[in-house]
């Protein structure tokens, strides 16, 4: 990264917005949630694309965000464009985001994907268990995992994740 840059400055300059300067989170910004102490992460189980299986052991290390979505979902395809990029700032190694459809075909899945020009995995989740586990009920929802595999807290609703509190969320996943 260069000296002079932020990772905030960074986001924002590749989503192109005026001057590097953060814009101000929507009026419609999702409800942060912390995660209840007492509840476990729930399994992840689930298969992308491509028909490779996703769970969390494999991604040991790293945050992660797992953003459950539909492309029915308006305010999911809004915010698709500022989560994708977090990998691009944070990077693949310290990040995983994962964008988790929601009882779509995995045509439907692939063409929205395709069209939104997304480089995060999606995965599937055609009977909407893996949402039931995670007690998803908004769309779209995202549950914020810290380093250890414990879970911090959850999103439901809409966020911009280019906005300075989406990424203080982000920089403590990582801490």
């Amino acid at each position: 990264m260069h000296p002079g840059l932020t990772r905030r400055s960074c986001l924002s300059t590749a989503l192109g917005l005026a001057g590097g300067c953060l814009l101000p989170a929507a009026a419609g910004a999702g409800e942060v949630q912390p995660w209840p102490r007492a509840e476990r992460l729930p399994a992840l189980d689930a298969l992308d694309l491509q028909g490779q299986r996703w769970n969390f052991d494999k991604l040991g290390g790293r945050a992660v965000l797992l953003n459950f979505w539909a492309s029915w979902c308006e305010p999911c395809r809004q915010e698709m464009p500022t989560l994708q990029q977090l990998v691009d700032v944070y990077g693949e190694d310290k990040l995983a985001v994962l964008a988790l459809n929601f009882k779509e075909s995995p045509a439907i899945a692939t063409r929205f994907a395709r069209n939104a020009a997304m480089t995060v995995p999606v995965l599937l989740d055609p009977g909407g268990q893996i949402a039931a586990r995670f007690a998803v009920k908004i769309f779209p929802t995202t549950v914020g995992i810290g380093r250890d595999g414990r879970p911090r807290w959850r999103v439901r609703g809409e966020m911009d994740w280019s906005a300075a509190q989406a990424l203080g969320l982000v920089d403590a996943l990582l801490a």
